[in-house]
């Protein structure tokens, strides 16, 4: 009897730490010199040209960072005054190839006023021979954006390959900057799409036609839908129910909601109701859970599959209370699942992005913080025990740069599951370039389809798994 008893009790221990396992755990203890300090958005790209990606951290009156993965340690690795800027104030960052050398630019916006006219203007880098802002250039001060903003997202209008850039401003003209003939020039007025409103958060891509388009999200005011319509921009938000008038957008991202090869949109709200468009027949409706509606102080939202189950995953970042986690089953379902490491009941969350930053096939979720606080970064993984597989796609463009705004679907015998190469800055921040897949018990991959800029798409098949495919335009 006793040891009956005892086998129960060890079963009921077993199961209660199968239902309260960690989904996440804490390796922040990984980066080097982790002070606190007041950080914002976050991009992923390879900056410094080394062939590998890193974390570009903005600091609000601290140093910009580029956190590289050596030794098993997340490390600053900046020296350049200039890239630092801790006089400034950045909030947001996107990275895209502007003039075509096959490397990405990185985009800093400033913010030192909260809406309206700044005193800084932001920065527009580039790492040539050595680190050039191109906003400084004679040539280029009469382009500076003297406006406060939030988010910036890159945008290949033409499907080109060459990037412009879409500036949220808060209280001023929206921009749109393209390099013509070596000069910044703003497109914004040309295009029509120089509104003033409380630009909050920006994304771009396969929304609704073959080219990209930009949904904005936005406070004190409806958001943007814009449709390319062969490089110029028609919105349609009101048309297509995203308008939201009486919200105040935050984190946004696109996901493939249904696994059905097509993407939606998912739009935080401050302090109001969280919202899951989902795309049907180019008219969208919001099929959001109770539990993901439940309003919060959001900040980021990310899209990605952590555990590599084949499942994705919500990261809802919120500053000052909990974060959530929601997984995307099959048929549209939400499962919100229980965090601890990960939760941040007191964290003032600022920004998060995702990237294989180690290159295990596990992708680290680094989050940031400040604004009404300095903390220290964080950054987490899935604490997966059991073996897993991958495939993981980096597109390129016919300039052997991240295509960013593609789509990339994967073709299995389960799903036809679209993600894609993250242009920018759903608030702030800006994903790793490259769709990333955890494959299902069962599942076979058959191929990949790449849904490029200008609407041309090619099928690559899948030979092996647990690795990166790099597939370029035109190759």
């Amino acid at each position: 009897m006793k040891i009956m008893k005892s086998i129960i009790i060890v079963i009921i221990i077993l199961m209660s730490k199968s239902a309260f396992a960690e989904f996440f755990k804490d390796i922040s203890s990984s980066i080097k010199n982790n002070s606190k300090r007041l950080s914002y958005g976050i991009s992923v790209t390879d900056f410094n040209k080394d062939g590998r990606f890193e974390f570009v951290v903005t600091g609000f009156r601290f140093p910009n960072l580029i956190l590289s993965y050596k030794n098993g340690k997340l490390e600053n690795i900046n020296s350049d005054k200039l890239f630092a800027d801790d006089q400034r104030a950045t909030i947001g960052v996107a990275a895209c190839d502007i003039d075509n050398d096959g490397f990405e630019e990185l985009y800093f916006l400033n913010t030192d006023t909260y809406s309206g006219q700044k005193q800084f203007s932001d920065r527009l880098l580039d790492n040539e021979t050595n680190i050039t802002d191109l906003f400084q250039l004679d040539k280029n001060l009469k382009s500076l954006n003297l406006t406060a903003g939030r988010s910036v997202v890159c945008v290949d209008r033409n499907g080109e390959g060459k990037y412009g850039i879409y500036v949220a401003n808060y209280g001023g003209p929206t921009r749109f900057y393209e390099l013509t003939n070596g000069n910044i020039v703003d497109q914004a007025p040309l295009l029509n799409i120089n509104r003033i409103t409380g630009g909050r958060a920006v994304v771009s891509g396969h929304i609704l036609s073959n080219q990209m388009d930009i949904f904005a999200a936005n406070e004190r005011g409806p958001n943007f839908l814009y449709i390319n319509e062969n490089g110029t921009f028609k919105e349609v938000a009101e048309n297509l129910g995203v308008e939201d008038t009486f919200e105040n957008g935050r984190g946004t991202t696109l996901t493939d909601f249904l696994y059905r090869g097509k993407l939606d949109i998912v739009s935080g709200n401050w302090n109001g109701e969280h919202r899951i468009f989902l795309n049907e027949k180019n008219k969208f409706n919001d099929v959001a859970t109770a539990a993901f509606k439940k309003p919060t102080r959001v900040r980021t939202v990310i899209a990605a599959d952590f555990d590599n189950d084949g499942f994705d995953e919500i990261f809802v970042n919120n500053i000052g209370e909990p974060n959530k986690l929601f997984k995307i089953l099959s048929d549209g379902k939400l499962k919100q699942i229980q965090l601890n490491n990960g939760l941040e009941p007191f964290g003032l969350g600022t920004g998060a992005a995702v990237a294989d930053i180690d290159n295990d096939g596990i992708l680290e979720l680094l989050v940031s913080h400040g604004e009404s606080g300095q903390q220290p970064l964080s950054l987490y993984k899935a604490n997966i025990d059991s073996s897993f597989r991958f495939v993981r796609i980096l597109p390129k463009t016919a300039f052997n740069a991240p295509a960013r705004g593609v789509t990339v679907i994967l073709n299995t015998n389960m799903r036809n599951h679209a993600k894609t190469i993250d242009a920018g800055s759903g608030y702030l921040c800006q994903m790793e370039p490259v769709a990333h897949y955890g494959l299902r018990k069962d599942e076979k991959v058959k191929s990949v389809t790449i849904k490029w800029t200008d609407g041309s798409s090619d099928n690559f098949k899948i030979s092996q798994l647990n690795k990166t495919y790099v597939f370029s335009k035109g190759i």
